[in-house]
C-alpha cells in the first residue's frame, strides 16, 4: 500500500502540466479573437464614416435591376411631384388677383364714360298762367251796365301772384279807380300785364322779372267784394283788351 502512493503523485503532476498549456491555448485564441473583432469593427466603422462624407450607403437600395428601377422611377415621381405645386402655387394666387383687379378699372371707365345726368329742369314758357288752379269768378265784358276790363281769379287771400311774360315793372303801388295795390309790367312787345288788388307787392319800379316770378299775393284791396286777382291786358297804356283770347293765342288758357 505505501508502494502506490508515489505512483499517484507522479501522474498528478504530469496531468496538471499537460493541461496548463491547454487552456493557454484556448485563451490565447480568444484574444487573437476578440482583438480581431475589434479591429474589424473599427474598419468598418472608418468605412462607414467615410462612405457617409462622400454620398449615402447604396445598401439601402436593392441589387435587383427592377428594384432599382423602380426606386429610380419613385425618384422621379418625387422630383416630378416637388417641383409641380411651384407654378400652380403663383398661378391661382396671380389668377384672382387679375380677375378682381380688372373689373375695378372697367368700372371706372364706364363710370366716366357715363356720366350722370345733370338734374335740369323744364324751360319755363314765354307765358305763364299768373295764378294757377284759380276759379273764374268773372270775364272780361259788360258787368252792371259799365266793362269788366279783365278776368277775376280766387283762391285763398295770400295765395302768390306770378308775372304772365318777362318784362319790366313800370308801376307797383295804389293805383287809380278802385284798382287797390297794383303792378303794371311793360313786356316790350307793345303790351302791359296789370294785377290789382293785391293785400301785398314782391317788387319794385324798373325791376326786371321773369316769366312764372312772384311779384305779390292775393287780397282785397281797393273796390273788391273779396280776396281775388284782377288781371288785364293792355295793348299800349290803358288799352285794355280781353286776356282770354290773348293769353290762349300764347299757350295759356285761362278760362274764360
Amino acid at each position: 500500500m505505501q508502494e502506490d502512493s508515489p505512483v499517484q503523485n507522479e501522474t498528478t503532476p504530469d496531468t496538471a502540466q499537460t493541461e496548463r498549456p491547454q487552456r493557454a491555448g484556448r485563451r490565447n485564441r480568444l484574444i487573437v479573437l476578440s482583438a480581431a473583432a475589434l479591429v474589424a469593427l473599427g474598419l468598418g466603422g472608418i468605412a462607414v464614416a467615410t462612405t457617409g462624407n462622400d454620398r449615402p450607403a447604396p445598401t439601402a437600395v436593392s441589387l435587383d435591376a427592377q428594384s432599382r428601377a423602380e426606386a429610380g422611377s419613385r425618384a422621379d415621381r418625387s422630383a416630378r411631384e416637388s417641383s409641380t405645386p411651384v407654378a400652380p402655387s403663383v398661378s391661382p394666387t396671380a389668377s384672382p388677383s387679375a380677375v378682381s383687379a380688372s373689373p375695378t378699372p372697367a368700372k371706372t371707365a364706364t363710370a366716366k364714360a357715363k356720366p350722370k345726368p345733370k338734374k335740369t329742369t323744364k324751360p319755363t314758357p314765354a307765358w305763364v298762367d299768373p295764378m294757377p288752379g284759380a276759379a273764374v269768378t268773372s270775364c272780361y265784358g259788360q258787368r252792371w251796365g259799365t266793362l269788366h276790363a279783365g278776368i277775376d281769379l280766387a283762391l285763398p287771400s295770400g295765395t302768390p301772384i306770378h308775372a304772365a311774360a318777362a318784362g319790366t315793372v313800370t308801376q307797383a303801388g295804389d293805383a287809380s279807380d278802385g284798382y287797390g295795390n297794383s303792378v303794371f309790367i311793360d313786356h316790350g312787345n307793345g303790351y302791359l300785364t296789370h294785377y290789382a288788388h293785391q293785400s301785398r307787392i314782391a317788387v319794385t319800379v324798373g325791376q326786371a322779372v321773369k316769366a312764372g316770378q312772384v311779384i305779390g299775393y292775393e287780397g282785397a284791396t281797393g273796390d273788391a267784394t273779396g280776396p281775388h286777382l284782377h288781371f288785364e291786358v293792355h295793348q299800349g297804356m290803358w288799352n285794355q283788351i280781353d286776356p282770354a283770347p290773348f293769353m290762349r293765342a300764347h299757350g295759356v288758357d285761362l278760362g274764360c
